[in-house]
């Protein structure tokens, strides 16, 4: 027997959660987290597909996608072709932005500390205890350091963050090279350890006279100027960041691997790094495969406005359309590419 009750069904409706076209799952990177996030929520009134992203760092990520357990995985590390090919994967690059040391250092004006990159491995090393060091006054002469103990931060989960920022140190610091070397993680031998962007930041926030390392338009710290490749005090912003991914060459047959670190250039951000998307070749949905590329199709042509919202860096048309063209190596069961 069915009964009418007046109003009801209009209640269970508007109760009732929105039917989605497709819901698509990514997880890793932290680093261009803050983007993603805010073109999925443009992207689902627009499309009807919900883009669920989640930043667990690179390394998860990397993990996850490899055990297709995500439709898409996101790393700021790029695998090697090898690497790809072992796992049936393809990568290509999806932003670039900045990585920068920031600190806690509550009388100092926002973006005034200077360091270079000897001094920035000299405090990971444990070498440079103190702000007010000789070395770094010698970097600082127009700023009062105060006589404070100096706390460092670092990612304590597998990082492509830390990936690039190890991987900076180790060009411009042979001790650094040689004790610490670089990686997704590392062996750190002092500091403090905090998950994700965001658990770093808090960690800098919560401790005066700590220095961290995080991206850069994810967190409103005080940023510090660093010297680049050709001895330039610079800060991170989306110009200098464009200005290092200027003269890179990419190579799709090689997975557009590629690092960024210490770019030549005048204006060139000395740790900006490439973020990158991971998929399977032979996905098992081919429909999920093709609304994800949709996905990230639809960034590279509405995206860009959110993306310099918060300092990162569209890649250049040339390269976008070499991307599309990658595409194509993604087939489904029938063998024909998902996306055409």
């Amino acid at each position: 027997m069915f009964y009418s009750f007046p109003g009801v069904f209009l209640v269970l409706l508007i109760m009732m959660p929105p039917a989605f076209a497709a819901d698509i799952l990514g997880a890793g990177a932290t680093f261009p987290a803050p983007v993603y996030q805010d073109w999925a929520s443009v992207y689902v009134r627009n499309k009807n597909v919900r883009i669920n992203y989640v930043g667990v760092g690179s390394g998860e990520g990397i993990k996850r996608i490899e055990a297709r357990a995500v439709d898409f995985g996101a790393s700021d590390m790029a695998l090697t072709i090898d690497e790809l090919n072992k796992q049936g994967l393809l990568q290509f690059p999806m932003l670039v932005g900045a990585i920068s040391p920031v600190v806690n250092l509550p009388d100092l004006p926002m973006g005034d500390l200077k360091l270079d990159g000897p001094a920035l491995a000299a405090i990971y090393l444990g070498k440079i205890r103190k702000w007010d060091d000789a070395q770094l006054r010698k970097l600082n002469p127009r700023l009062t350091l105060p006589n404070l103990p100096i706390s460092v931060v670092f990612r304590e989960e597998a990082s492509g963050t830390t990936f690039n920022f190890t991987n900076y140190l180790s060009k411009v610091s042979p001790e650094w090279k040689s004790a610490m070397g670089e990686g997704l993680t590392v062996k750190w031998t002092v500091g403090l350890g905090a998950t994700g962007n965001a658990g770093v930041a808090a960690k800098i926030r919560e401790t005066p006279g700590a220095i961290g390392y995080v991206e850069y338009a994810d967190q409103k710290l005080n940023y510090v100027q660093m010297k680049n490749a050709v001895g330039n005090f610079i800060s991170p912003n989306s110009s200098t960041v464009q200005s290092a991914a200027e003269n890179v060459e990419w190579d799709a047959a090689n997975g557009f691997y590629q690092v960024m670190t210490n770019a030549p250039g005048a204006r060139s951000w000395p740790i900006a790094a490439t973020t990158y998307i991971l998929l399977a070749k032979e996905p098992g949905d081919a429909v999920q495969a093709r609304e994800t590329l949709a996905f990230f199709d639809w960034a590279y042509r509405r995206g860009e406005l959110q993306a310099i919202a918060k300092d990162y860096v569209m890649l250049p048309l040339p390269l976008i359309t070499k991307v599309r063209a990658s595409w194509l190596a993604i087939k489904g069961k029938d063998g024909a590419p998902v996306w055409n």
